[in-house]
């Protein structure tokens, strides 16, 4: 193990807890690992503090640092300078042309951001400061763990962009640094957030659904355009994570919203899982093609890249399903799926628009608009509007945002703590061993460590809070 690693581990608090050495056997091939793999999988240390439903002190204002300020980044910057009780006060990325782009956007709206760039460690310069509150990550996947464990370790909070971590090491590092400090860790799964999801979100807690027996999402979007652009992933960070890893290297935007509903570790919890994978059919051919045109796609071709479609089934412990599917490769329309079934009811979103059915037959078109609006949320009643208006994927992003700072700024539980972020991410490593081994079982980490039969189920309202103002 290297030095870096060892004084990573240790500053994460998992040294001495018997948790590295199985963290790392996960990502073995041989069968040997199998027992010991399950084994640490089942082990539960004590917890030092429950992160679910924990509200932090209020604040009045809430002052943010944001390192990565590329695409989302950037728009992450134009939303959060639209909420009331927002202070920009640091901006961080490598390239200070987009750094430029960011501060003259809001700057004519009273912020005014320090920069920080081209030293590939300048954020810690930035996560050290005093004056700050909150931390927005929107960088590559590598650097979400280490950004956001420095983060809780000089006090501020985090909003981490998806997947919150890459292997189970990072993840577990999350969690205990999270309790350890008492400092939220929030990934920003904006998908919980859309319209469709916090309805039938709604719909699950008023009981529409009957007892909930099985789900399904994806994350089905073709990205080989954007994965081959020599703009789109700075230096082409998306196209390496392609053959890093074989499995579902992304699968939080269709699972999230559905562990809300299923109250997956807040009444239920996963038990085991089994992935299976096709082969590339896609990229690998794509890159030979491209390089043969042009150079700059040497290095991207011969390489043995994820396969086009990644199906993953889990196991709860009260006899649910999940299944989640994951293709960014195949010329498919988008779809999050997000299919819920219950005993009485089930809701399908894709494709669009959303069908509802109590029997055997879709509701007519009419009965969707009636039972739409007999479940809106009050959050939707509340800035439904103005989110469409402001933007980001519909409305979502600033739901997500507003709704975050909200509960910041009026000392309430965040609606995704370190347990989601911790366990929706896990399905990437727990996958990738799944599929190396011959798509095998593998259980599914506790990181609330029994905890999850008593915390409170997650209820996105307006019963508190909703005091924070939008400035548009």
């Amino acid at each position: 193990m290297s030095n870096s690693r060892r004084s990573f581990l240790k500053k994460s608090g998992l040294t001495g807890m018997g948790l590295t050495a199985g963290m790392f056997a996960a990502f073995a091939s041989d069968e040997d690992a199998l027992d010991q793999i399950k084994e640490q999988a089942q082990r539960n240390p004590a917890p030092i503090f429950n992160m679910s439903g924990y509200a932090a002190p209020k604040l009045e204002k809430v002052r943010l640092g944001v390192v990565g300020v590329g695409n989302r980044g950037f728009d992450a910057v134009a939303r959060m300078s639209k909420i009331e009780g927002v202070e920009i006060k640091a901006l961080c990325d490598l390239r200070p042309e987009r750094l430029k782009l960011a501060k003259d956007l809001v700057t004519p709206l009273g912020h005014k951001p320090d920069l920080y760039h081209t030293d590939p460690e300048a954020w810690k310069k930035l996560c050290e400061r005093k004056d700050l509150d909150l931390i927005y990550i929107l960088t590559p996947w590598a650097l979400h763990t280490p950004i956001a464990v420095f983060s809780m370790e000089h006090n501020k909070h985090v909003c981490v962009e998806v997947p919150a971590g890459k292997s189970l090491e990072e993840l577990w590092s999350l969690v205990l640094t999270s309790e350890r400090t008492q400092k939220h860790c929030m990934m920003v799964e904006n998908c919980c957030y859309d319209f469709f999801e916090m309805t039938t979100l709604n719909m699950a807690r008023q009981g529409f659904f009957g007892d909930i027996i099985h789900c399904e999402g994806s994350y089905i979007h073709n990205l080989t355009e954007y994965m081959f652009s020599k703009e789109h992933f700075y230096q082409m960070w998306e196209l390496k994570e392609a053959f890093q890893r074989k499995g579902n290297l992304y699968p939080t935007h269709g699972l999230g919203p559905l562990c809300q509903v299923m109250n997956i570790n807040r009444g239920d919890a996963m038990d085991f899982l089994v992935s299976v994978s096709s082969n590339d059919f896609v990229l690998g051919p794509m890159a030979k093609s491209l390089a043969s045109k042009d150079s700059f796609y040497k290095p991207f071709e011969g390489k043995s890249y994820n396969g086009n479609m990644n199906t993953s089934t889990i196991k709860t412990k009260k006899g649910k399903t999940l299944m989640v599917q994951f293709d960014v490769s195949s010329p498919r329309p988008y779809t999050r799926i997000q299919l819920v079934s219950g005993t009485k009811a089930v809701a399908l979103k894709y494709p669009e628009p959303g069908r509802y059915a109590t029997s055997h037959e879709w509701m007519t078109e009419n009965e969707v608009k009636e039972l739409e609006e007999k479940y809106k949320p009050a959050i939707v009643k509340k800035i439904g509007e103005v989110a469409k208006q402001v933007g980001g994927h519909g409305g979502m992003d600033f739901f997500m945002d507003w709704r975050t700072i909200d509960c910041l700024r009026n000392g309430l539980p965040l609606d995704q703590d370190v347990y989601d972020a911790a366990l929706w991410s896990s399905i990437s490593p727990l996958s990738v061993w799944s599929v190396a081994n011959q798509s095998t079982s593998i259980k599914v980490p506790d990181f609330t460590r029994g905890h999850w039969k008593s915390n409170s189920p997650v209820d996105i309202s307006l019963s508190k809070g909703g005091t924070t103002g939008v400035l548009v």
